[in-house]
């Protein structure tokens, strides 16, 4: 069997080579050629998986490592009869993670008590309920607006868009969706901007294009977090360069987050050949001992990792992919002892 493998997938030699041949080519350059031998296709977010790419080739199984769908043409799939696997929910922590922690350090920087300000979560799907889940235990108020959920779910404590752009830190954390009763695609515009004022947080950390960029640019806030983007990697220079933090979509980069992304799919594919999984893949991240011995939170999440960094290699714009694919070793916080009590759930 022939896998074709985007070679920025976590650990992908020791988790898939028990399946055949692999072929591990840079995401962007796979192509209908490539692929068309292929028994198997295994993608990160900058792979366009449709029928351009795998009409005419044998691929029967598509796996993601990432938790984002734009990529994938999942209605050509199913018509194609390519059995897809998508690691929903394999980042939810490290983005919790990214998000909590530069709340914390805004609020050092800027002087304000963080369990005084409500949190408004647009998407409350894996990564949003995690991040919610953190919130709780920090103390931090909660505004979870997210009508698919609401809908199916019939939730009585969810609370409708406006509300939730009105709290005084907003966050994005939604799939990107361009049809449907809801799609999410330039959710906050022109119409509804208005409720964003100059005392808002405002974090996109969900897939560049939810936000309109071309308002957001003109538009006044306390603190621009900026980690998805429209054009990747020809990101807003001037978005950049006024945001507290711009990085380059890498807040669901830990380690932890890679290797769950890879090894979902490696259930999934496990699963779809009727294959015994080899359990000793699930150890493959096991840290020596970690521990930080800081005396404040905002001091210890630093230390575990700082996200200025990321910000800081991308100044210069051209960085963007390479920085990406070279993303420093960054673990979560539940591989470290400190003295300080980490909101961990």
């Amino acid at each position: 069997m022939k896998l074709v493998i985007d070679d920025a997938c976590y650990a992908y030699k020791e988790i898939f080579d028990c399946f055949g041949e692999i072929i591990a080519i840079t995401g962007r350059d796979i192509n209908a050629n490539s692929v068309k031998d292929a028994d198997v296709l295994i993608v990160r977010s900058r792979t366009k998986v449709n029928q351009a790419l795998l009409d005419g080739s044998r691929v029967k199984f598509v796996g993601s490592t990432v938790a984002g769908l734009d990529h994938i043409d999942q209605n050509y799939l199913k018509t194609k009869g390519t059995q897809f696997f998508s690691a929903q929910g394999c980042n939810s922590m490290a983005v919790s993670e990214f998000v909590i922690s530069t709340i914390v350090n805004l609020a050092d920087e800027l002087g304000f008590n963080y369990q005084k300000k409500t949190l408004g979560i647009i998407g409350v799907g894996n990564m949003g309920t995690r991040l919610a889940e953190k919130a709780k235990l920090m103390g931090i108020r909660t505004l979870l607006n997210d009508p698919p959920r609401q809908m199916r779910e019939n939730l009585g404590n969810f609370v409708d868009l406006n509300t939730a752009l009105s709290a005084d830190i907003v966050t994005f954390h939604t799939p990107l969706t361009m049809d449907g009763k809801h799609p999410s695609y330039q959710l906050l515009n022109e119409n509804n901007f208005h409720h964003i004022t100059n005392k808002t947080i405002l974090f996109n950390a969900a897939r560049g294009g939810v936000i309109k960029e071309s308002i957001w640019q003109k538009h006044k806030t306390l603190a621009n977090i900026i980690d998805c983007w429209e054009d990747e990697p020809n990101i807003n220079p001037s978005l950049q360069n006024t945001a507290y933090l711009a990085t380059p979509h890498i807040a669901g980069h830990s380690i932890d987050a890679k290797f769950m992304g890879s090894f979902m799919v490696y259930e999934a594919l496990c699963a779809f050949l009727g294959e015994q999984q080899d359990k000793n893949i699930r150890n493959l991240i096991n840290p020596n001992d970690l521990s930080i011995d800081r005396g404040n939170l905002k001091d210890t999440l630093n230390e575990i990792y700082d996200f200025q960094q990321d910000a800081n290699a991308i100044k210069n714009i051209s960085n963007f992919e390479y920085y990406r694919r070279n993303y420093p070793i960054r673990y979560e916080w539940h591989h470290f002892k400190s003295k300080i009590t980490l909101p961990i759930v």
